[in-house]
């Protein structure tokens, strides 16, 4: 299955949880899309539960289906906790990182910098959105498009920068510090759903 390019804020109120992770797109109409969304849906079955777990978190960090398998495949191999290792690789990616510093309001946002070249690891320049970042890499915006207005005005919108990347304004450039811990992501995903999903 192909990358989600269609509206988010549809997505967003079927599966009843904020994509952008800032709840805007459920403030309107906070029920199910369509003709008859309005109605009380039924009960999803135990698999029902997993695969709408798992599609939360495939949207919300913007990865396709066969990304999102491996990326599961290479947290299972690592030491520690299957599910956290999982939501600790894919914040690893460049696109999430940047959107993180703040370059970017979203990670639509941020993956298009990133594709367009705009974005550099350690001076060097990355077009890879799907790149994973190692702590202490430092991301930061070409010499040449640290005045994009977009960056500028991204950057002046946000007001809480998580605490495992650091800013740099001078430099206008961020460094991944370390891996996050499970409590400074997102409470309403249950990674554990998306382990029994994939393990069934």
């Amino acid at each position: 299955m192909a990358r989600y390019t269609g509206p988010v804020r549809r997505k967003s109120r079927r599966l009843g949880f904020s994509i952008l992770e800032n709840g805007t797109e459920l403030t309107k109409k906070p029920y199910i899309p369509g003709q008859h969304g309005q109605k009380r849906p039924g009960k999803l079955s135990n698999y029902g539960v997993q695969l709408q777990e798992k599609q939360k978190v495939r949207l919300m960090y913007g990865v396709n289906e066969k990304q999102f398998r491996i990326t599961f495949d290479q947290a299972g191999k690592m030491k520690g906790v299957h599910g956290e290792n999982f939501l600790k690789l894919l914040e690893s990616r460049l696109d999430n990182l940047v959107y993180r510093i703040g370059f970017a309001t979203t990670r639509r946002g941020a993956r298009q910098l990133v594709n367009h070249g705009h974005v550099t690891v350690n001076g060097k320049k990355v077009d890879i959105p799907s790149y994973r970042c190692k702590p202490g890499d430092v991301i930061a915006m070409k010499e040449a498009d640290k005045d994009m207005a977009i960056v500028k005005t991204s950057l002046e919108a946000l007001h809480n920068r998580v605490e495992f990347v650091n800013f740099d304004e001078k430099k206008m450039a961020g460094t991944y510090v370390r891996y996050p811990e499970r409590s400074e992501l997102n409470n309403e995903i249950n990674e554990s759903l998306i382990v029994e999903f994939y393990n069934r």
